[in-house]
């Protein structure tokens, strides 16, 4: 019996695969542009035993020859302008960035300014209602102080001394009076007398009696209502008094011939027209006087050394 040949067949040694270098990644920067390129780098092969390192060493090789395909394509002439096109747009992609976020602050800055001008324009707003409110308190406080010191005079005038009003400036004050009462109810009588006057004669006539009778009483009113500048019941009640004492002398000047029931009737309207017109004619020559006393254009009564 023959032994089989596998058993004839001398042994060999076994086969161990020597170390090949081989090639890796590493970065490295160009003067065109900051790709990276591929360098070697040393790696160890294992045995034929060992198939997990086998296919590792592979795949190595895989990475080596595309690492070395893109390198050269890379150092081609024909793409280097593809190149530059691609950092000309990378630039203009940094540029229109830097102008969107300029634009951006911009408009962050416009707001702002926005908001700025409507805080500015409520606080002005707001100045001009405090002012408004202030000239309303200084109003406020200049009428209480006048009243104040009127008051103060009015309760110390009692004690005043004939010897202690001066004279001169009191007749002075009394003939500012009696013009500015005098001017006021001529003018406010002007469209009655213009009328009830069928000629030129009876117009200068009724003016006349007007102008003395308010200068009177400017006079009376300025002795009548003293210190008490503020008592309106004073001021209508002397106006209303001069005015019926005038429109009843009025009536009894246009008393009838016979007295019967229709001379009453138009006696009695006529009176109260000439009530009418004499007190509205006091009353105007009044409130004129009243306005004098309240800006300091009249003193009262009385007027001290």
């Amino acid at each position: 019996m023959h032994p089989p040949p596998s058993l004839l067949r001398p042994l060999q040694p076994p086969l161990i695969r020597p170390r090949i270098p081989t090639l890796a990644r590493s970065p490295r920067t160009t003067t065109n542009n900051n790709r990276r390129l591929l360098v070697l780098r040393p790696a160890r092969c294992a045995s034929s035993g060992e198939g997990g390192d086998a296919k590792e060493g592979v795949g190595e090789g895989a990475e080596e020859a595309v690492a070395g395909m893109v390198e050269e394509l890379l150092r081609r002439e024909e793409n280097r302008a593809l190149l530059q096109g691609l950092e000309a747009a990378s630039r203009r992609v940094e540029r229109a960035r830097e102008a969107l976020a300029d634009v951006e602050r911009q408009e962050c800055e416009a707001r702002r300014a926005k908001d700025l001008v409507r805080r500015l324009e409520r606080r002005r707003d707001e100045i001009a209602e405090s002012q408004r409110e202030l000239l309303e308190a200084r109003a406020m406080v200049d009428e209480a102080q006048r009243s104040l010191w009127s008051n103060i005079e009015d309760s110390s005038s009692g004690d005043v001394l004939r010897e202690d009003i001066d004279k001169n400036r009191e007749r002075i004050e009394s003939l500012k009076a009696a013009a500015i009462s005098s001017v006021v109810g001529t003018l406010a009588s002007l469209p009655i007398s213009f009328y009830q006057a069928n000629s030129f004669s009876q117009l200068i006539v009724h003016l006349s009696v007007v102008f003395i009778s308010c200068a009177l009483f400017g006079v009376t009113f300025r002795y009548t209502i003293r210190r008490d500048i503020d008592n309106i019941q004073l001021k209508t009640g002397t106006s209303a008094a001069f005015g019926l004492v005038k429109g009843l002398a009025a009536v009894e000047a246009a008393k009838p011939s016979e007295l019967n029931i229709d001379s009453f009737i138009s006696l009695s309207v006529d009176g109260a027209v000439y009530l009418a017109e004499n007190i509205f004619v006091f009353l105007s020559a009044a409130i004129a006087l009243d306005f004098c006393f309240k800006f300091s254009l009249l003193s009262p009564f009385p007027m001290r050394k």
